[in-house]
């Protein structure tokens, strides 16, 4: 490195000197002993001068550490054993922070006054030169030395997040031109981009990288998340044993940084450089974007002995809590399916659904199950989808559960009508026998997955259903809906879903509904809303509302229904939930673009300030313009805030001795004791039973509900042999 100032060649000669000084010393010592001694005290002192003319001089400063590391090189034999490799590697890593730090208050100086002097050009290309310096010494130091830097890992990690968490495009990063961001890229991390190979194999910095007890400041999480990438990068190049050490073992916590906690950068969104094509020019892509084709490039890397626990991975994953990382997982899982064999993502989708069927029916992770059976169902082949459905033919009603989450567009046509007509009868066949029932609604409806089923073969495949099965369909919604108490309603989970259910079911045959009906759903709508109702029910009182605008209502009809719809639409478009308000203006917009009754339109916006939202929404507009510095001020805030719940979330979990279900967490065999539990409590429901029937004359269906449940047992029978 050739550094220019004023007492350059002095310092060319003092070093020169110096270092014949030295080799004449140590070429007069006899003892080995000797020699290193002196060696040891020669590397410490110089050392210290490092830290001395640290702030004095650059230029000094740099040759000095030039001479150090290089006797230290020169002199290894000797040495290695007695120098402090932590004080020298640590005053490497405070020089590297520190002239960074000092490029970046340049650039930013620079950028802040608009203007580029030479004087702080100048000064600022220097500061890069120097950076440079330290990052190729420090490379070179680590290539020399370490097996003897097993204490300094974790400095080496948080160098590399402090230097990438202050670098565009993390949200912390300091605001400087492009110009300088692609110089300082250029001039300095370049140099720095042999540290992770050299470390890659170097078990205490894996063990640093992926502990379990990283405590993160949030500004660090983005740079934690870009190191992950970056090792995931190289791993395909390294050998299998430096894979495996990477790759195998307990490392991913639920208290690890990862995607999840970069909220923000997911959010604004950050962006990064994409994937270059043959011909075609860079283009930028999103955080999201980036960590998907990056973590989809690195499974076509892993060998055949890694895909069992790619698969586990990917399912705990899956069956996670985070929506972002739960996303992320579907999505490279589908890409395994399209990058894999046909057999090995029927095998896939297979497997899924038995676990959806086997999964308890309110449970969360049913849904999550469900996206990914969905996606993987239109990747599959057509002799594949007819074994499915074979295996899970719809016209059975344990079934139902599984076909609720699917869509029939990925059938082929003579296959999806033949599926949407089964499963519609079967679903239809459920419907009705629950509301013939004469038990309380409450008790029958704990289970939704017939009304979910119908539900999908009416979005994906409702042109394939006769006149007469729509008009069925919509006389049971109609019977369930009269059937409905509002105060049910306000304390049954179930029977809130049915309604939602049923309400979105309508909307595929409002033209359907005959007056009568409308009115009463109408005023139930109107009912629920009293009573301040979940957002579910009120997204679904906007979808069916949504609707409203296909409809001419008669004349005699007028004064009934026109008011009640007027009045729904106010009391959403007042709501102050945004998530509500939001809907109920794509809603309300939907109603104004299609209805004929447009004197009703204005009755709808029951204020100026609702009039303003609507009108402001219907230009595309936008109450107040946020600057992207504002708005990257927020996200940092958020990113904050995100990061103290989670900390608080897990210290109240210790505290109170309460574990969260961890998606990461082995599934272990059910206990002898949970077995005699099950059977005992089946035990007492048939002895109930036995009771009832000689109490007097069984219900129609008793018999064929025996039937099944015999047929239940020979099952469960035959898996115990």
């Amino acid at each position: 490195m050739a550094l220019k100032s004023s007492g350059d060649c002095r310092l060319q000669l003092m070093e020169s000197i110096k270092e014949d000084v030295f080799n004449m010393s140590l070429y007069n010592a006899g003892n080995s002993a000797f020699r290193m001694q002196l060696w040891f005290s020669v590397i410490h002192t110089v050392l210290e001068i490092c830290s001395a003319i640290s702030s004095i001089d650059h230029a000094l400063h740099a040759n000095t550490w030039k001479f150090l590391i290089r006797q230290s090189t020169k002199h290894k034999s000797l040495i290695k054993n007695s120098v402090k490799h932590a004080a020298i590697l640590s005053g490497l890593c405070e020089g590297i922070l520190f002239s960074f730090q000092s490029c970046l208050l340049l650039a930013e100086q620079m950028k802040r006054s608009g203007t580029q002097e030479d004087v702080d050009y100048k000064v600022f290309q220097r500061t890069i030169k120097l950076c440079r310096f330290f990052a190729v010494s420090l490379v070179h130091y680590i290539k020399e030395f370490a097996p003897f830097l097993v204490d300094s890992c974790s400095q080496l990690h948080q160098t590399y997040l402090q230097i990438y968490s202050k670098f565009p495009p993390s949200l912390h990063s300091a605001v400087i031109s492009e110009a300088h961001q692609d110089e300082i890229a250029k001039g300095f991390l370049v140099a720095l981009d042999p540290l992770l190979p050299s470390l890659l194999s170097f078990r205490p910095f894996v063990e640093a990288v992926l502990s379990k007890v990283l405590a993160l400041p949030p500004e660090q999480h983005f740079a934690q998340c870009h190191l992950l990438l970056s090792v995931m990068d190289l791993l395909p190049s390294q050998p299998q044993e430096v894979q495996a050490l990477w790759n195998t073992g307990n490392h991913f916590q639920e208290d690890t940084p990862s995607l999840q906690q970069c909220s923000g950068e997911l959010s604004l969104p950050v962006f990064l450089p994409g994937v270059m094509s043959p011909g075609k020019p860079e283009t930028s892509v999103t955080f999201y974007h980036y960590v998907c084709v990056h973590l989809c490039a690195f499974i076509t890397s892993l060998s055949a002995s890694h895909f069992p626990l790619l698969e586990r991975l990917l399912l705990e994953t899956v069956l996670g809590s985070n929506m972002i990382t739960v996303l992320l997982a579907v999505d490279a899982w589908c890409f395994l399916a399209r990058y894999g064999t046909a057999d090995l993502c029927a095998q896939h989708a297979l497997t899924i659904a038995s676990l959806i069927r086997a999964c308890p029916a309110e449970h969360y992770r049913l849904s999550l199950l469900g996206v990914l059976l969905r996606r993987l169902l239109f990747l599959m082949a057509p002799n594949h989808q007819m074994e499915f459905i074979q295996r899970f033919p719809p016209k059975e009603m344990e079934n139902l559960i599984l076909w609720q989450h699917l869509s029939l567009k990925a059938l082929m046509a003579p296959l999806r009508k033949q599926v949407a007509h089964e499963l519609f009868a079967t679903g239809l066949a459920r419907f009705e026998e629950l509301l013939s029932s004469k038990r309380p609604l409450q008790e029958l409806l704990w289970e939704n997955a017939a009304l979910s089923a119908l539900l999908s073969v009416c979005q994906t495949a409702g042109e394939t259903l006769e006149a007469g099965q729509q008009m069925a369909l919509v006389r049971a919604a109609g019977q369930l809906l009269a059937a409905v108490n509002i105060a049910q309603v306000s304390s049954q989970p179930c029977l809130q879903q049915a309604v939602c259910l049923t309400f979105r079911l309508l909307k595929h045959f409002i033209q359907l509904v005959e007056s009568q009906m409308l009115v009463q759903i109408l005023a139930l709508q109107y009912s629920l809303l009293q009573v301040k109702p979940p957002d579910h029910i009120q997204l679904a009182i906007l979808d069916f509302l949504s609707s409203m605008g296909k409809l001419f209502i008669p004349p005699d009809c007028q004064v009934q229904i026109l008011p009640k719809v007027s009045c729904l639409f106010a009391s959403l478009l007042a709501s102050s939930n945004w998530l509500i308000h939001q809907h109920a203006l794509e809603a309300f917009t939907q109603f104004a673009e299609e209805t004929s009754h447009e004197d009703i339109i204005p009755q709808c916006l029951s204020s100026e300030e609702t009039k303003s939202k609507v009108v402001c929404f219907l230009s595309k507009g936008c109450r107040a313009e946020e600057t992207a510095e504002a708005r990257a001020e927020r996200m940092k805030e958020e990113n904050v805030l995100f990061s103290r719940v989670l900390v608080e979330d897990r210290a109240e979990r210790q505290r109170t001795g309460v574990a969260e279900s961890s998606p990461k967490r082995m599934c272990y065999s059910p206990s002898e004791r949970q077995y005699e539990s099950a059977i005992d409590s089946a035990a007492g429901a048939l002895e109930t039973m036995e009771l009832l029937l000689q109490k007097g004359l069984p219900p129609a269906w008793l018999a064929k509900k025996l039937d099944a449940l015999q047929t239940t047992l020979d099952r469960l029978k035959d898996s115990v042999c």
